[in-house]
């Protein structure tokens, strides 16, 4: 954008300030918010791992964005008013650079507008009985739909909506007026959210949207949403023990603690959306759709040892498409001993031989920081896998090391577990926005486990599990068997506004900025691509749908040099291909790998659902199929799940059940029959 366009613009706000009209109610910027605003874009200029330049590019991604932000579902926005806000597509950069507010406040309340007029059709909409017994079909595929251009169109949008909804009540078993009235509650609280909406929160969205144009783990947090964020954080700790965030209409959960009721259940994970909460085993759903955030942790926190019941929606699934699950929950404390690793020994048998197993179950990274400081003993990941270690290393042939579904956590546990299966030497490399290199190494040249040692690993083995894996293939120590991994290897940062302008009185917000980013030994990021693993599994997730490489602004994998390391002689590629000659040989061959492969192939084949039927029986067959599926579905997690329970049930004739941890076993079983480690 050229000179004298910002220098109108400039004489256009110093003229106009931020006046607001009363007729619309419409919310305008402060100016503390236009120097926050400010502050925030030079922070992430300076600061930000990618060094990206806020122009005309980032310009267009943030308008994307933030139009999505509020109409994700191109609900309320008109195509003649996408066109409108087009002007400002490629002026945001400029605008943020000087703290021009503005646009952003202008396309949201065009967005409030639109929404009261939905409201309204809504309550007109509920006067009439639905005819159920028509034949026709509700999109529910975003990607597949337009903006429509006229309100007639929008209105016939909203109609199978609202009648997809009632529809939903209807098999659940309501009476005509009480579905009535269930959802025009659910929307009167959702426009008392809106209507509640004020400038500082359309500040938080806006901004948020800017950091996350970045990439996906920055973020903006204002001073009440930092706030909220820590007594957020504190209560997830009783209750479900998960961390929720909201969209402005559904909760979501944003994290998973490890140890705690919800990953105790193995059906609930990240991004999973909530609808309704229930208390006890009898208390009816109360539909949270709309509610505020506070609110719906209120509603599902409660004492230790009392019954919550919930109604969720799995991620990736649209709302409209899907079958609520019904889940219960017995209220808890995380409890550590569930974080916590755990061993034990199996008797296996192959090709004659028999074998005793070390099955080390890790769920997550964990170092009691605050104890060590003061100098008392302290809890922490390595320190327990050493002591399992000393305890079966002399009753085993070889180890199985289980890191499916641990989500990270500690780094220097990381790298001082597995300072425990090499001699010494780094373990991880970590660069700076500067291009500084600092290694993390260890230092302990005790060898502590030296046998044969296989890793398991699934798509929701993230950040400190990937450093984790990805030492142990680069120093050919052992076998990684699985799905890949995550792909998380960025650093973040938060820091406070307040220390870069210590003279206001008020309280600024806060930035969370990637500062870093994480590289194998090898050179190789685990960023975007993760660890692959060197025996794949059949896996139901796909790159494009779970993962960091399913967000759209991941920093990309990238490569640096090696650092110098010394790598055993335990594992070769020759020994790499022979493993995967008999594996895949297995695939072909083994009824328990066959019936795996075939429930993935079904999975992934149902993940594209692309819209619904509104007819009475041919939704209620629907469904019938999707609880079938979610069965299914539910029994494939289990068995992709690392679960001491699972781990224990056996066939009647003996059998793992557990396919991953069968094969992960096998592959051990055949580097033992080699001789390897």
């Amino acid at each position: 954008m050229n000179r004298i366009v910002i220098s109108i613009l400039i004489i256009f706000w110093s003229i106009s300030g931020f006046a607001q009209t009363d007729e619309l109610q419409k919310l305008s910027p402060t100016q503390d918010q236009s120097m926050e605003a400010r502050l925030v874009a030079g922070l992430l200029t300076q600061y930000h791992y990618e060094k990206i330049s806020i122009d005309d590019e980032l310009s267009k991604i943030v308008f994307d964005e933030y139009v999505s932000s509020l109409d994700a579902n191109k609900h309320y926005f008109l195509q003649e008013d996408i066109d409108g806000f087009q002007k400002y597509r490629e002026r945001l950069d400029d605008h943020m650079k000087l703290g021009y507010l503005l646009p952003p406040y202008e396309i949201f309340n065009t967005f409030r507008t639109r929404f009261q007029e939905r409201m309204d059709y809504i309550e007109s909409e509920l006067e009439y009985d639905f005819d159920f017994e028509k034949e026709e079909y509700l999109t529910v595929n975003r990607d597949s739909i337009d903006y429509v251009s006229s309100k007639e169109e929008l209105n016939d949008r909203w109609r199978k909506l609202i009648k997809s909804q009632a529809l939903d009540l209807k098999l659940d078993g309501k009476a005509d007026t009480t579905i009535q009235r269930l959802i025009k509650e659910r929307y009167d609280r959702l426009e008392q959210t809106i209507s509640d909406y004020e400038s500082r929160d359309v500040f938080q969205l806006y901004m948020n949207t800017f950091a996350e144009s970045f990439d996906p783990h920055s973020s903006y947090f204002s001073p009440i949403t930092s706030e909220n964020f820590k007594i957020r954080m504190s209560q997830s700790l009783e209750g479900i023990g998960a961390t929720l965030t909201s969209d402005g209409t559904y909760t979501k959960v944003a994290s998973v603690v490890p140890g705690g009721p919800a990953f105790e259940s193995k059906v609930i994970n990240t991004d999973d959306k909530i609808l309704a909460v229930a208390q006890g085993d009898d208390g009816e759903f109360v539909d949270i759709t709309g509610w505020r955030l506070d609110d719906v942790v209120q509603k599902i926190r409660g004492p230790k040892g009392t019954i919550v019941r919930l109604k969720v929606i799995e991620a990736g699934t649209p709302v409209s498409a899907g079958v609520p699950q019904e889940i219960r929950i017995v209220r808890d404390k995380i409890k550590l001993e569930n974080q916590v690793p755990y061993a034990e020994i199996m008797e296996v048998y192959r090709d004659g031989n028999q074998y005793n197993i070390g099955i080390v179950t890790i769920p997550s990274f964990y170092l009691d920081y605050e104890t060590m400081r003061k100098g008392e003993d302290y809890g922490s990941t390595t320190k327990d896998v050493k002591a399992i270690l000393d305890s079966i290393k002399s009753k085993v042939d070889g180890i199985v090391i289980d890191l499916r579904s641990n989500g990270g956590g500690s780094l220097q546990e990381a790298i001082e577990l597995s300072g425990l299966f090499i001699e010494e030497g780094p373990v991880v490399q970590i660069r700076d926005s500067d291009g500084e290199i600092e290694l993390g190494k260890d230092e302990d040249k005790t060898i502590y486990y030296d046998g044969p040692l296989t890793v398991l690993t699934n798509r929701f083995s993230a950040s400190a599990s990937e450093i984790f894996s990805g030492a142990i293939q680069d120093y050919n120590r052992g076998v990684v068997v699985g799905e890949n991994t995550f792909g998380k290897g960025t650093v973040q940062n938060l820091i406070s506004l307040n220390q870069f302008v210590p003279k206001v009185k008020d309280t600024l917000g806060q930035v969370k900025l990637t500062l870093a980013k994480y590289y194998r030994v090898n050179g190789s990021s685990t960023q975007h691509k993760g660890v692959a693993p060197d025996i794949k599994m059949p896996s139901p997730y796909t790159a494009k749908a779970f993962g960091e490489s399913s967000y759209e602004r991941a920093l990309e994998w990238d490569q640096i040099e090696s650092s110098e390391f010394k790598p055993s002689n335990h594992i070769n590629e020759q020994i790499i291909a022979d493993l995967n000659e008999k594996h895949e040989k297995r695939l072909k061959e083994e009824q328990y790998l066959r019936n795996l492969k075939n429930d993935v192939d079904e999975a992934v084949n149902q993940q594209n659902m692309y819209r619904v039927s509104l007819n009475l029986a041919e939704r209620k067959a629907e469904n019938e199929a999707a609880m079938e599926r979610r069965n299914a579905d539910n029994e494939l997690r289990e068995k992709i799940t690392s679960d001491p329970e699972v781990v224990n049930k056996i066939n009647t004739d003996g059998e793992i059940k557990d396919p991953y941890l069968r094969e992960g076993i096998v592959v051990l079983a055949d580097l033992i029959a080699m001789g390897i480690g």
